[in-house]
């Protein structure tokens, strides 16, 4: 009796989320992000399949995130899109329970902003090599990820401009190239040239272009115009395609840097380099300019977000006047004086 060849196997449950991620354009950390999730809610469900689980079991993993790992809620949030992805996009699933689960809601927390003064002690503290690049993000209001990824083409000195291109929401923006900047930039891009060079004479794959701009600029990758501003010193492997090429600064060597320069300045705030981006729009409010302008500058899309930053100037510097300031300056005028020191320490009753 003749056998009829089998079908070939479906692919594996995480490649297809993968190629599903990529068809849809979702940046590599998002991709990363959601493989993680996704592994993590099948590991907790006993390696069961998700086409066999529903509701119950989405809440039942996100109860566990909550009470068990005491994970935050915009994390718990993050772990529930991406199991809905997987749903919707890969399993192509769309059943009333996922409007029905139950969605964590974040709290909102004013952000950690640093005065100019902070501000210029950890850039002094910066090491040399990561000067520039912490004076741009605070200049600019760039997040750590649209400064990495700037290219050649995207600074125009002419017109003192910085383009942004796909920042957060796939949107375009652009900001002002503070004219301070400019020599450390022409510095910076005359080393960028010199790698740049040494690229071309190895022949290697140049650099990597979004969506599918290298089909249609062949030899875009490897022209001057989208090299990285800020180049990794060393070629490395594409994560998704194996191809050597000049991969842009990694994110993880300036936040290392930016931290060790919060403590040599000795600050003590729990701030990282998107500090730069608040106390940049901080500052901007402080100075007078209109909520409006912040809110272009930064790339919100609804002045909601950048009026975080106005409850932060509500309530500190001069804004609002503490009454016990107004009570010491009272006792003052009438040339009684009071001195607050430590509290006196306690003595401990012998049994």
């Amino acid at each position: 009796m003749a056998t009829t060849p089998s079908s070939p196997s479906p692919p594996r449950l995480l490649r297809r989320l993968r190629e599903r991620l990529r068809v849809l354009h979702y940046s590599l950390r998002t991709e990363e992000t959601y493989v993680h999730w996704v592994k993590a809610f099948v590991h907790f469900q006993g390696l069961r399949h998700p086409a066999d689980m529903g509701r119950e079991e989405v809440e039942e993993f996100l109860t566990h995130l909550a009470a068990q790992r005491d994970l935050s809620a915009s994390t718990q949030r993050q772990a529930l899109s991406a199991l809905l992805f997987l749903y919707r996009q890969v399993l192509g699933t769309d059943l009333p329970w996922m409007n029905d689960v139950i969605r964590p809601v974040p709290r909102r927390r004013l952000p950690v902003v640093l005065s100019p003064d902070e501000v210029a002690r950890v850039l002094a503290c910066l090491a040399p090599q990561h000067q520039l690049f912490g004076h741009l993000l605070y200049g600019t209001g760039l997040r750590l990820m649209e400064g990495l990824r700037l290219r050649v083409k995207d600074i125009d000195f002419a017109h003192r401009t910085l383009v942004v291109r796909s920042g957060k929401g796939d949107k375009d923006r652009a900001v002002m190239l503070p004219e301070s900047l400019r020599p450390g930039l022409e510095a910076q891009l005359a080393r960028a040239q010199v790698l740049w060079r040494a690229d071309q004479l190895r022949g290697t794959g140049g650099v990597e272009l979004p969506h599918a701009l290298a089909r249609k600029y062949p030899r875009a990758p490897q022209s001057w115009a989208w090299f990285w501003v800020f180049p990794q010193d060393h070629l490395s492997a594409d994560p998704r395609t194996g191809e050597i090429r000049r991969h842009h600064a990694y994110d993880q060597t300036f936040q290392r840097a930016f931290k060790q320069a919060l403590q040599s300045a000795g600050i003590a705030k729990p701030a990282s380099p998107h500090t730069l981006r608040h106390s940049f729009a901080t500052h901007l409010l402080q100075a007078g300019y209109d909520i409006r302008t912040v809110q272009a500058l930064l790339g919100h899309a609804d002045v909601k977000t950048t009026m975080v930053y106005t409850h932060v100037l509500k309530v500190g510097g001069a804004a609002v006047r503490s009454p016990l300031d107004a009570l010491q300056a009272l006792l003052a005028a009438s040339g009684t004086s009071v001195v607050m020191g430590p509290l006196p320490a306690q003595r401990s009753s012998a049994r």
